[in-house]
């Protein structure tokens, strides 16, 4: 079925929910079942989507997660519980998905594309667990998401950044518009740190629908005592409560913002719906959180940071993370990039924290070829050298760490950031040796059976 799905990326990205609603249809609309925190942002969306469930889970709340895209296996994207479905599980909710889309198609409807579907299949595997509280991220925008078919608990905006621009538009202001399509009459909106010029559109968004609007950054404080490679420690006080210390195992200045964007959506969401949310939860839950390759520390000695920023806003922020983290010179950077992406610039951003580089493949179908991404690097100041494999890269990077007595950090994509904490033993669930997409994987090999 996977293959199946896969498949459907022919159709592209297209705008508008009318399929969408169409195969929900289909499939009794299991999304109407679900009470939802509706996340959508640039930047941030995704570590904002596991504290949020994180929290959830350790109030002793059964709750869903669903986020795009995967790093390794698919069924990343579909947390039940904190857990990835069992295989066959997933396999049932596909084949139901895939007869919709095909029943849908069959009386003249549009072909579902792979996001649909997968959205579809999110929804209808959180029905089947039971669960009737989840988090769900957007993929791409918001207005026309296939994910914004949900009313949901609260809706939330995280930072917004130029990225996507051929779908998006080409100004903060236009991308924040799209983002904040999410926005629903009468539903909370919690607002995270970002430009003023977004944030005035999602304050806008919010007004034209009646809906509370809840800016994270006055709302939340959140006072950063430390922010190391192992995570970040910050005092935190909300207008109900005060927290205290609180420690988040995600690593990097940033969080900061996503701690409180977090916090906030939480609170909106106790409000909204009466869910029992002690400040226990706040702590055990952020102390256990769980987002691979942001900023991670995969390795100790020396140290090795994956982090699947992928934009210059990103490259922007890992490059202060790295400063705060006081992340030891020199840098060795194994970077690959996707060639819909402004690599000049991401590379520009970062090269005065780099001192060497190694460009690699990226394991997906819009890879920029290792030489072009080496050349750019060049271009940046960086001495970078061309490596046909992601192997061979992390083991000359890490060597040269060691005898330079740095670090080694691996971006550029989030694709790539599976594959290297795969390859550096640092994977936080179980993979059994498979590889998630036949059309992503590094290495010969068979597609993951379901």
């Amino acid at each position: 079925m996977l293959q199946r799905l896969f498949a459907r990326r022919r159709f592209g990205m297209r705008p508008g929910l009318e399929t969408t609603r169409a195969l929900l249809s289909r499939l009794g609309d299991p999304q109407d079942a679900l009470a939802a925190i509706h996340v959508a942002g640039t930047n941030g969306k995704g570590s904002v989507a596991a504290m949020v469930a994180a929290v959830l889970a350790a109030a002793g709340l059964r709750a869903g997660r669903y986020t795009s895209p995967h790093l390794l296996r698919f069924h990343e994207r579909f947390l039940l519980d904190g857990s990835p479905p069992a295989d066959d599980a997933l396999a049932d909710a596909l084949a139901e998905v895939e007869a919709a889309a095909a029943a849908v198609a069959g009386e003249g409807g549009q072909p579902a594309t792979f996001f649909e579907c997968a959205t579809a299949a999110a929804f209808l595997l959180f029905r089947r667990a039971g669960l009737r509280l989840a988090v769900i991220e957007t993929g791409l925008g918001g207005r026309f998401d296939a994910t914004n078919v949900l009313t949901p608990l609260v809706s939330v905006v995280t930072r917004i950044g130029l990225d996507h621009r051929e779908q998006l538009g080409d100004t903060l202001a236009a991308i924040a518009g799209e983002k904040a399509g999410i926005v629903k009459p009468g539903r909370p909106v919690v607002c995270g740190a970002m430009p003023e010029e977004a944030r005035q559109v999602v304050r806008a968004a919010a007004a034209a629908c009646r809906a509370p609007f809840v800016d994270a950054a006055e709302t939340i404080a959140v006072a950063p005592v430390s922010a190391g490679l192992d995570g970040l420690v910050a005092r935190v006080t909300t207008p109900d409560r005060d927290l205290g210390k609180l420690r988040v195992p995600l690593a990097g200045a940033f969080q900061a913002e996503n701690l409180a964007t977090a916090a906030a959506a939480l609170e909106a969401a106790a409000g909204a719906a009466g869910l029992p949310l002690p400040d226990e939860a706040f702590r055990d839950g952020l102390a256990r959180v769980c987002w691979p390759g942001r900023f991670q520390l995969a390795v100790r000695e020396p140290p090795v940071i994956v982090d699947g920023a992928h934009n210059p806003d990103a490259a922007a922020a890992l490059r202060e993370a790295l400063r705060r983290a006081r992340v030891r010179q020199p840098v060795a950077l194994v970077a690959g990039l996707c060639a819909d992406k402004d690599t000049s610039a991401f590379l520009h951003t970062l090269a005065s924290a780099v001192r060497r580089a190694w460009a690699v493949p990226v394991p997906s179908p819009r890879t920029l070829p290792a030489a072009d991404t080496a050349r750019l690097m060049r271009s940046a100041g960086i001495g970078a050298v061309e490596a046909a494999e992601l192997p061979t890269a992390l083991a000359a990077a890490r060597a040269w760490a060691a005898a330079e007595g740095g670090a080694v950090l691996v971006c550029g994509s989030l694709f790539l950031a599976g594959r290297s904490l795969e390859l550096l033993g640092a994977w936080p669930w179980p993979l059994d040796g498979r590889p998630a997409d036949p059309n992503e994987q590094l290495a010969p090999g068979p597609p993951a059976p379901l």
